[in-house]
């Protein structure tokens, strides 16, 4: 079925549509070799689409994988600041892949990676309230603070509250927290510890549902295995039905 080219744009996960309608207004997308007109029509998948002479990935190019992020980079394609960003961390994948969500640039740990755009929905969507786990050092009263974040709370007029939090350790530069969430919106840790009086020193994502860092060294990536990537999707199927 033909669909408008900045709608199969965004339905791979590499730009909004309205990201993907400036690509068009700007010449680096083709549709069959000639570049592409906004409000053009293709069928994904049958008519060879291309941004910057890159092809959109067919099923059997799809990749995943697990990126350990520094912090100081952004979880975008690009910049307009000119600040570095987590696609210079994975050039050696070999093939476009794209954040699935996003980390703020002071935070660090466990990112996802892919060029299945179904995929990176599939794990944004709120309705599957995949459970991301993060560990948080942080200064204040925590014994007060820890039942305030299993509360709910209201972050940017939303209602959100932790699925778990616990004090993993006690040190002379501040409680390291374990906090799980599963609505995943921006900066929501930062924002609920916030609330709950608690600065944060540091702020690491350490695990997506059953995917977990490991070893794995701050700016280094790995392949997610089937087994892995299979796991969230069934995570969110069950949380659906139930």
């Amino acid at each position: 079925m033909a669909e408008r080219i900045q709608k199969i744009i965004s339905s791979y996960g590499v730009a909004s549509r309205r990201e993907a309608e400036r690509m068009i207004q700007a010449g680096r997308v083709t549709v069959g070799g000639k570049p592409a007109m906004l409000g053009q029509s293709a069928q994904a998948g049958i008519d060879e689409i291309k941004i910057d002479g890159v092809s959109l990935a067919t099923k059997s190019d799809y990749v995943y994988i697990v990126l350990n992020k520094p912090q100081g980079y952004v979880t975008t394609m690009s910049d307009e600041y000119g600040r570095k960003t987590v696609v210079t961390l994975v050039e050696d994948v070999g093939l476009r892949v794209y954040p699935v969500g996003r980390l703020d640039m002071n935070s660090e740990g466990l990112i996802l990676m892919t060029n299945d755009g179904w995929f990176a929905n599939y794990v944004m969507h709120p309705s599957h309230n995949i459970t991301k786990t993060y560990e948080v050092r942080v200064i204040g009263d925590t014994a007060k603070a820890i039942p305030q974040l299993c509360r709910p709370m209201e972050i940017d007029s939303r209602l959100v509250c932790a699925v778990s939090v616990k004090l993993k350790k006690h040190t002379d530069g501040g409680d390291i927290l374990s906090i799980s969430i599963n609505e995943g919106r921006n900066r929501q840790i930062r924002k609920m510890c916030a609330q709950c009086g608690l600065e944060i020193l540091s702020l690491k994502r350490v695990s997506i549902g059953n995917i977990t860092l490991g070893p794995m060294k701050t700016g280094h990536w790995r392949y997610l295995t089937e087994k892995e990537r299979r796991s969230l999707i069934d995570m969110g199927n069950r949380i659906v039905e139930s």
